[in-house]
């Protein structure tokens, strides 16, 4: 058939039908396009979407790594302390110092590394084996041991009672040279009834830099150390020989030394403990030979099965001397600089003693011009406590070099905060032997009256260690000295948590101070210091002001509570420095807190005060002081009717309880292949967005941080409850929480006492009684009352603290509120000391 022919229409023919479903060819070609336009326009959408994940994706990782660092970013403006500010050079009067609290006695320069001496001993033919001290243990159960004087520059007077004899540790520092000048130890040794045979071990230890080279004599007799060092230049160690006290007769003794290195100082106690041997005999021209203990060669302890890292540490000179000698006794070791080359003479025996005295002296005089206590009617005895507790915090002072533990929520891992130094006090030698940031505006309100240098290099250094969000690490652990003595849990700072802002109640002191004697030379340094740290203040302030906020508008949360709440009677909050304090039963975000209301109030004030005195835009923080001192606001936020007290606020309930959890054992199961039943918290009723029926210190915060007004009607509800021996008065001081609080004294956890849950602390009644003089002096209808209440208190206060200190030989962390006893941690001479301030009347 062949193929088809194409069809040819030619002339007017109508068009060949088309079927009805079939679409004009142009309009089919436009919706084709239409079609494919689509397709590119998805496609396009597509890979658009496909690129700006990637760039979100690039840019959260970008942005996560950024804000992952600014947690160990320092704050960007300049530094409060020039690089150099402790150097010999710059301030060769506070280079060397007792800045080792941790240690019974021991000496260090304010550098990073530093030299550091120190001092240990150990009583000889004793029932107990080894009883070696070095570091301040509340185990070595001392009878009592703390600084009679210090100035916190040249001298201190220390003494340190055993059971069988005392210790008493004497310093002078004389300035010369270019590297901080000479020092002269002296130990005396007395016994209480047998004279026992005692070893002193004096030592010097490197860290990291520096040398040490042992000169011995007498076969075994270590005379003296010679050593250099970048900050010390070159510079000897002399060993005096010990003497029969006042008469300088010499004493019989036997010497043994110790060189070795060491790769770390928090090993000290125990490469001595590792080295003592038992084949030295002591026989002294009268009396029975008898073998003692002494310092050998080291041999490190043998670690069967352990397979731990070697310590990558560069290992350091370590040089000790042990002198063993029957009490009493007195013995010397002098420091003299290299560069101390015009000394009038060897700063030992009478010349020390002549030093020494001069130092006394001048320490009296200061003490009674300074606090006044002599005019105030006190005795002796309790001048003397005064003096100790005085003493106690500037031979408190620590400086620390290193690097703090932190982490933020942008980090899997904690991170190393940049190396810091720190000159700051420290709560107690043997517990706390490091800087805390809210004890220390406690510290600072007692030590800027006797120093106000002090207080503005301790501030200083403080607010140099700020990042550039405006946080800093509320608990400083820098280097592995202080390290050594925290628990691993509490090594790690976050950085969403605060603490209280008291270093603001020691620039309140200092802005009085300045703006009472302006030209006198302890003030002058303030306006400049202050012009330097504004900055940091600033940021500091703003950090709490936007990261510390509650769910309403001017309230206040503190962050950081117990995440476990299972295991907690009530969750704790650490950073409110109040630790157990009842908060709300189940934390939430819902949350209000009148002491942080308060502490931001009093934080804002300052801040006007010196923005103002600084010529710098005050008006704002005048708006937020004036807001937040408002007590309308304050009543609205925290005012509890059923409690008729100031509250926090929060989703709570009341019907708690700690019980024996059930583990459950199947018949026949031993049972100790099951967990151990713990205490855990039965909540009975559930809770309920309300203010916290709680009692206590919390309450009192508008009245302790002044932002009540004098006409206040609340002011008169909390001066009842405070004088009410049901709720917070004793004849102690204020208890922490109401005795007629379900939670007074309870148990938080199993092993977890009762803290701020009854006991009376002195920080907390220290700003009572200032309240109370305050309001005592303010024209109001509760005038008389807060009179006659700030002389009750005061007296209880102030007679208690010295009384357990004459008993005891301790200013104590707390006071028991049914006895008065002291307890907690001891010797606790960082805001206990505030009883000074409060027998001066000096607030």
């Amino acid at each position: 058939m062949g193929r088809a022919r194409k069809r040819v229409v030619t002339g007017d023919a109508d068009p060949p039908p088309t079927r009805k479903d079939e679409k004009p060819a142009a309009l089919f070609r436009k919706e084709k396009k239409k079609k494919l336009d689509i397709g590119k326009i998805f496609i396009n959408i597509s890979i658009g979407l496909c690129i700006f994940s990637l760039i979100w994706f690039f840019y959260a990782l970008y942005m996560r790594s950024s804000l992952a660092k600014r947690v160990v970013t320092l704050h960007l403006s300049p530094r409060v302390l020039d690089a150099n500010s402790t150097s010999s050079k710059v301030s060769p009067e506070r280079f060397w110092g007792s800045y080792r609290p941790q240690v019974y006695f021991g000496m260090k320069t304010r550098s990073p590394r530093s030299i550091v001496t120190g001092m240990m001993w150990m009583r000889q033919f004793s029932e107990v084996d080894v009883n070696l001290r070095h570091t301040c243990e509340q185990g070595d159960r001392l009878q009592g041991y703390g600084w009679l004087m210090h100035d916190g520059l040249s001298f201190g007077v220390q003494e340190i009672r055993e059971n069988d004899f005392t210790l008493t540790t004497e310093f002078v520092k004389r300035p010369g040279g270019e590297h901080g000048g000479d020092w002269t130890w002296r130990i005396t040794a007395k016994q209480h009834s047998s004279a026992p045979v005692i070893s002193l071990m004096f030592y010097a230890a490197a860290d990291i830099q520096g040398s040490l080279e042992a000169h011995v004599e007498e076969r075994n007799r270590l005379g003296s150390i010679t050593g250099f060092s970048e900050e010390l230049g070159n510079f000897k160690i002399t060993f005096l020989k010990p003497v029969a006290g006042e008469s300088s007769s010499a004493k019989y003794a036997s010497y043994n030394y110790l060189q070795t290195v060491s790769p770390g100082l928090e090993r000290l106690t125990d490469i001595v403990r590792n080295s003592l041997n038992r084949r030295f005999v002591y026989s002294p021209p009268t009396g029975d030979k008898r073998q003692y203990i002494a310092v050998d060669t080291y041999k490190p302890p043998h670690q069967q099965h352990q397979q731990k890292p070697a310590d990558p540490r560069k290992e350091s000179d370590f040089v000790l001397h042990q002198v063993t000698v029957q009490t009493p006794f007195q013995v010397e070791v002098l420091f003299e600089s290299g560069s101390s080359r015009n000394r009038p003479n060897q700063l030992s025996a009478a010349a020390m003693t002549d030093e020494l005295e001069k130092r006394k002296a001048a320490f009296d005089a200061k003490f009674e011009k300074t606090f006044g206590l002599q005019a105030q009617g006190l005795g002796p005895a309790q001048i003397k406590f005064s003096k100790a507790a005085l003493s106690n915090m500037l031979g408190g002072m620590g400086y620390f070099y290193g690097q703090s533990v932190v982490q933020s929520a942008y980090n899997e891992y904690p991170l190393l905060y940049p190396e810091s130094a720190l000159y700051t006090a420290v709560p107690s030698r043997s517990f706390f032997p490091r800087g805390f940031l809210w004890d220390e505006g406690f510290h600072q309100l007692l030590l800027s009256k006797w120093d106000p240098q002090v207080t503005r290099e301790a501030t200083a250094h403080w607010l140099d260690m700020i990042n550039v969000e405006g946080w800093i690490p509320r608990e400083q652990i820098l280097g592995d000295e202080a390290r050594s003595k925290v628990p691993g849990e509490f090594v790690v700072q976050r950085n969403e948590n605060a603490n209280p802002p008291t270093l603001f109640l020691a620039l309140q002191t200092l802005l009085e101070q300045l703006s009472a004697n302006p030209d006198t030379e302890s003030s002058q340094p303030t306006l400049p210091f202050l012009r330097r740290l504004y900055p940091r203040l600033q940021t500091w302030f703003e950090w709490y002001n936007t990261t510390q906020t509650g769910p309403l508008p001017n309230s206040y949360r503190w962050r950081g509570r117990d995440k476990d709440t299972n295991l907690f009677l009530n969750p704790k909050t650490l950073t409110s420095g109040l630790d157990d304090y009842p908060r709300a039963s189940h934390p939430s975000a819902e949350e209000r807190h009148v002491d942080l209301h308060c502490w931001m109030a009093m934080a804002s004030g300052i801040m006007a005060r010196i923005a103002q005195l600084l010529g710098e835009p005050h008006q704002e923080y005048e708006r937020t002081h004036e807001t937040l001192s408002d007590n309308t606001l304050l009543e609205e936020l925290h005012w509890s009717e059923q409690l008729r007290a100031f509250s926090d606020y929060g989703n709570h309930t009341q019907a708690v309880s700690l019980q024996q959890e059930k583990v459950y054992v199947p018949p026949g199961q031993p049972r100790h292949q099951f967990p151990v039943a713990r205490l855990v918290r039965s909540v009975r009723r559930a809770p309920k967005p309300q203010f916290v029926k709680a009692l206590g210190y919390v309450s009192l915060f508008p009245f302790l941080l002044l932002v009540l007004t004098p006409d206040s009607p609340k002011l008169e509800h909390i001066l009842q409850d405070m004088r009410d021996a049901d709720k917070l008065w004793t004849p102690y001081g204020l208890r922490s929480l109401s005795k007629s609080d379900p939670l007074y004294m309870k148990r938080n956890t199993e092993h977890d006492a009762p803290y701020w849950r009854g006991p009376v602390w002195i920080n907390i009644n220290y700003l009572a009684v200032r309240a109370l003089h305050h309001y005592g002096n303010m024209e109001g209808p509760y005038q008389e009352k807060a009179t006659a209440l700030y002389q009750e208190l005061r007296t209880n206060i102030m007679n208690n603290v010295y009384r357990q200190y004459a008993e005891t030989g301790y200013i104590w962390e707390q006071y028991n509120d049914s006895t008065g006893r002291g307890q907690g941690s001891h010797p606790f001479t960082g805001w206990s000391a505030l009883t000074v301030l409060m027998m001066a009347e000096q607030y």
